[in-house]
């Protein structure tokens, strides 16, 4: 004869049971020294760093589906003059004549000053552009964000919204600012045997650099028998849509907020940025990174609270 073993659920198991909340597949996850790690299923895709002795936040490794970075810290051939190249990043060479591009000692920086809100699928943090002279030019807010996709692929997603402090500021006209991307070594053209596509039709630096485009596509490389890309997308929401890219061969890619022109800000009239970055497995075609572009087109800015402000 057969023994049947039940099991004795008490009623405060079952209670357990039905509060058990799903864990979510994207976490924020901090760390030690002030950055935040992004984790898909426990496995880290990106991370932001925001350290009070950093000349600007930035975002490092950027995990591409094989388990490599397709970003790297400064240019693979002079890393110490292109210190600033700090794989994802947010900075300007002229703001009211501070340079915060570049890193010189005792040099224009942009400081954490806090973390507003951390979601499971975002970073949401407050900056001041600090000058020479140690007073502040520009408050910003920034949200950065991670949308995942099927086979390890995902979006990342940069709002910004840009106010001077105490009277206007003016971002001067230059080719470096406001979004730099450092591809990873072996993506480069130069390097690697990349290839740059933009959404006019554009190939390589002849046919991208200083050009306005809806997107801009760096896909090269990563392993031996793997080819990935970063899409650098442009929001129809931004003012100097579309914009103009300031991209290299030598693994280089940028959005040119002031490349035609400078931009005033005024106290109380912020302005407001959207960029995505759509991290991919192979080599899209031209109508796959269109209907890429399209997606996030169609998303809504972020809005920012103003409790910050008064602060």
């Amino acid at each position: 004869m057969k023994k049947v073993v039940g099991l004795l659920l008490t009623p405060a198991m079952v209670a357990i049971a039905a509060t058990v909340a799903e864990v979510p597949r994207l976490q924020t996850v901090p760390q030690p020294y002030q950055q935040i790690s992004f984790q898909r299923d426990g496995i880290e895709i990106a991370r932001y760093h925001y350290g009070p002795t950093l000349n600007r936040p930035f975002v490092f490794p950027v995990i591409g589906p094989s388990g490599r970075s397709l970003t790297r810290m400064g240019h693979p051939h002079d890393p110490e003059s292109h210190s600033h190249h700090n794989s994802i990043w947010i900075s300007h060479r002229d703001v009211n004549g501070e340079n915060f591009w570049e890193d010189r000692p005792g040099g224009a920086r942009i400081v954490h000053q806090r973390i507003v809100e951390l979601a499971d699928d975002a970073v949401e943090t407050f900056h001041a552009w600090i000058g020479r002279n140690g007073r502040a030019l520009l408050r910003e807010r920034r949200r950065t964000s991670v949308q995942l996709l099927p086979d390890n692929e995902w979006v990342l997603i940069l709002d910004l919204q840009l106010e001077a402090t105490e009277k206007e500021v003016t971002l001067g006209k230059t080719p470096f600012g406001l979004l730099g991307v450092r591809m990873a070594k072996t993506i480069g053209v130069k390097d690697g045997g990349g290839t740059i596509r933009n959404s006019e039709g554009g190939v390589n630096e002849p046919g991208v650099l200083w050009k306005p485009a809806r997107w801009v596509d760096y896909s090269g490389p990563i392993t031996t028998a793997a080819t990935e890309g970063i899409l650098l997308m442009d929001h129809p929401a931004n003012p100097n849509h579309p914009t103009v890219f300031h991209v290299r061969n030598d693994g280089w890619m940028g959005a040119s907020l002031t490349y035609d022109a400078p931009r005033l800000l005024a106290p109380g009239k912020p302005l407001q940025l959207r960029y995505g970055l759509y991290i991919h497995a192979g080599a899209p075609s031209a109508e796959q990174l269109q209907q890429r572009w399209l997606e996030f087109s169609r998303t809504a800015p972020f809005v920012f609270q103003t409790r910050e402000k008064s602060r």
